[in-house]
């Protein structure tokens, strides 16, 4: 089980660490080609969103490789989880099905690592 986290764990922190770079990097203008939803947030609630984003990713694989400060790793998902959240509430209003899907898979995926991480398979 401990091969399994860490495969979430890397493949969230792609995901994460990509999306939040995008984020980070380009203007609202550019995202909006592949991200409607900026449309009705400020340009700095996007920007910090990304932040979020890039930091959960590096919770989510620094502190488990270093082994410093590994509590940081299931919180890492506990907040990924929850900017999952949110991501599945607003890819389904939106009515953007498959970006409901890929973001629940990746809430899902959040969830699992902080119970395994908190719970049975801490470091």
């Amino acid at each position: 089980m401990n091969v399994v986290l860490w495969i979430l764990q890397v493949l969230l922190a792609l995901v994460l660490l990509g999306a939040g770079l995008t984020k980070v990097a380009q203007p609202k203008e550019k995202l909006r080609e592949r991200m409607g939803w900026v449309d009705g947030v400020p340009q700095s609630a996007v920007k910090a969103l990304g932040a979020l984003e890039v930091l959960a990713a590096v919770g989510l694989i620094l502190p488990a490789l270093t082994g410093i400060a590994t509590v940081l790793t299931p919180l890492a998902a506990v907040g990924a989880a929850i900017v999952m959240a949110g991501a599945v509430v607003v890819h389904a209003r939106a009515k953007e099905y498959p970006g409901t899907a890929f973001t629940a898979v990746l809430l899902v995926a959040a969830l699992v690592v902080a119970w395994g991480r908190f719970g049975p398979y801490a470091f």
